[in-house]
Formats: structure tokens, sequence, C-alpha cells
């Protein structure tokens, strides 16, 4: 396999040590980039996971880099997103197994076999998916974001490569945490380089951003990409089509051009709209995001009517008046997953009341 004694038993230095019966068996596939190469960050191996649960695993071996500047940012980097990985759960976050940083910087997840949420909608074309399947997909990803702004933190890569599909194609989880940070209210942030073509057109500015410069920007960044995501998973189109991805990042920062969303039904056309507006105060947070999701697909895939009890009662029965519970209870059902309340600042308070009165 190539990997010695030492480099097959994954230990965290500096006190982390995450499973102490962690080691990797056969290596199933390597995918990405074969080798390290000059100016490469990271790359993804595959392993069958003997020593726990005999499952398998997603590795990503991180590049140290070349000079000391390189090697401390890089090192940093991984630390942030080791730090992140492990303090978050969720069923549509990959779930993070372990991490160590000698003799390689490794971070080892869950291996999801569906593929990314790219390949997968390549694969399709020129077909399209059906509505309540992309609007399903859109709710996985919203949940996923929703917890991670929770606690605080902002993705900034959302797009379709860092999407993964579970096996059975029925749900997507948010993977890859290179570029994720946590909010400050107070501190410019580093506007470290996403992929253009679905990064917030704040990230931007009149002069092409040098790497590492500090710029202005919040969690709504994620609002921005979610509506590219979105647009593509209705239409499977590539977003800005006919546009590298430096001609996209300027029409969308300098000119405001979106993806042409008259063809979107007129709800989901509110949703995308309002998520890459130009002022990121206006854009909608992800809790309403999903309430707006829910509310589309009860539209286009209304609930089945619960059907009570038989009730053997005499005819002169006189039943009580619908308790005041009974109603939210009945929501509830329509969608269990709990609602982590932000402790990020939100300025677009009521926007989903306005939803379907002021539009």
């Amino acid at each position: 396999m190539g990997f010695t004694q030492r480099e097959s038993s994954i230990w965290m230095q500096s006190g982390w040590l995450i499973l102490s019966n962690f080691w990797l068996g056969q290596r199933l596939e390597r995918v990405h980039m074969p080798k390290f190469t000059r100016g490469s960050k990271s790359t993804w191996v595959l392993f069958s996971f003997l020593g726990y649960k005999n499952q398998s695993v997603a590795i990503k071996v991180v590049h140290r880099g070349e000079t000391p500047e390189e090697i401390a940012k890089r090192e940093a980097r991984f630390a942030r997103e080791v730090a992140m990985l492990s303090r978050v759960q969720h069923k549509n976050l990959v779930k993070f197994i372990g991490a160590c940083k000698e003799p390689v910087m490794v971070i080892v997840t869950e291996l999801l076999m569906g593929g990314t949420l790219r390949r997968y909608l390549l694969n399709l074309r020129p077909s399209c998916l059906d509505m309540r399947v992309a609007v399903g997909f859109a709710l996985d990803i919203a949940r996923a974001m929703e917890c991670l702004h929770s606690h605080g933190i902002i993705h900034r890569d959302l797009k379709p490569e860092n999407l993964i599909l579970t096996a059975d194609h029925k749900t997507v989880k948010l993977a890859d945490f290179g570029l994720a940070r946590e909010e400050s209210l107070t501190e410019m942030m580093t506007a470290e380089t996403g992929t253009y073509r679905w990064m917030a057109p704040e990230l931007y500015s009149t002069v092409t951003l040098r790497h590492g410069e500090k710029k202005h920007y919040n969690h709504k960044v994620d609002a921005y990409s979610f509506a590219i995501v979105l647009w593509e998973l209705i239409h499977n189109k590539l977003p800005f089509e006919g546009m590298s991805n430096l001609q996209a990042a300027y029409a969308a920062a300098f000119k405001n051009v979106r993806p042409n969303a008259e063809n979107l039904p007129e709800d989901l056309g509110l949703i995308v709209t309002s998520c890459w507006r130009e002022d990121p105060n206006t854009r909608p947070n992800f809790s309403q995001i999903i309430q707006m999701l829910l509310h589309y697909l009860s539209i286009i895939s209304p609930p089945e009517p619960i059907i009570p009890p038989r009730i053997y009662a005499s005819e002169n029965t006189v039943f009580p008046p619908e308790s005041p519970g009974t109603s939210s209870l009945m929501a509830a059902r329509h969608d269990s997953g709990e609602t982590p309340t932000s402790n990020i600042e939100d300025n677009s308070v009521g926007f989903f009341s306005c939803f379907r009165h002021c539009y």
C-alpha cells in the first residue's frame, strides 16, 4: 500500500486522540489528485476502516506546503477545520470520525458512496431532477447550513462539489470545511478564494482581492451560494453558462447579473431571488429558507390525510372542541426536524411573514 506502520495508525498529537483502536486496512481508491504537486493543498483517499465497525472511510490528506509561511497557514486552517468538524453534528453534515497532525495532516470522515451532487447532476443531463427531489435536496442543504450558522460557522464554499449523496441517492450531506470559519461580528475576515461561480459578490472588490486580504462580510454569503445551488438543482445547468469562473464573478459583482430565474415556479423564484439579492442584509436566513421550502413542498406534495381511529359512541355524545395544541402538533408532524436557534445576529426579521403577502 505504500504506508509504513507508523502511517497506518491515526493518532492525534498535542492531546488529540480520537480512537485508540483506529487503524487503516486496504486502500480502496485515491480520488482527485493522484499525488501532491507544487501548489496543491489536499487530496482524498478512500480506505477500508477495519478497526471501526468494518466501515470504509474518506480520508482527506492535507499538504503542508513548501514555505514556512505556507506551512503555518495550512496548519492553522487544518486545526480550524478539525475543531469545527468535531464540534457540529447533524444528519446533513458528513460525520467526522478522527484526525491526526503527524506524520501527515489527515481528516477522517464517513464515506458516502453516492458521489458528489455535481457528478449526480452531470450524469442526469440533459434531464432534470423531479421537482420534489430537487426541493428535498435543497432542504437537506438548508438544514445543514442552518446548523452551521447556529454554531456561528460560515461555510464560504457551498457548491455541488462539496455536497455528497448517500448510496441510495435520497439524502445530501455537506462536506469539506476547508474554507469554513467562525464568524466575527467585530473583526474583518480574510477573503480566501472559494469557487467564483458560487461565491457572493461582496467577497470581491473593485480591485481583485489579494489572497488573504481582509474584507467585511457575514454569514449571508452562504445564502447567496445556496441560491445558485438551488437554481442549479432545478435547471440542471451550469449557472452563468458560457462564462468562465472569473467572467461569472465579474458579472455578478459589478453588473448585478444573475442566472435567469424567469422560468422558475413563482414561490421557488421568490426564494432564489431573495437569497441572491445584492444587499446581504435583505437575504433570508436559513430558518426562513427552510420554512419557505417546506411551504412549497406542501403545495406540490400535499401531506396524506391523517385518518382518525374509529370512535365508538352514542349518537348523542358531545365531543369537546379541538384543543389549541392540535394544529401545532400536526404542523410539527409535517417537519419533525428540530430547528436550532441561530446565535448569529440577523437583520431579516419578518421575511417569511411577508412571503405570501408582500410580493
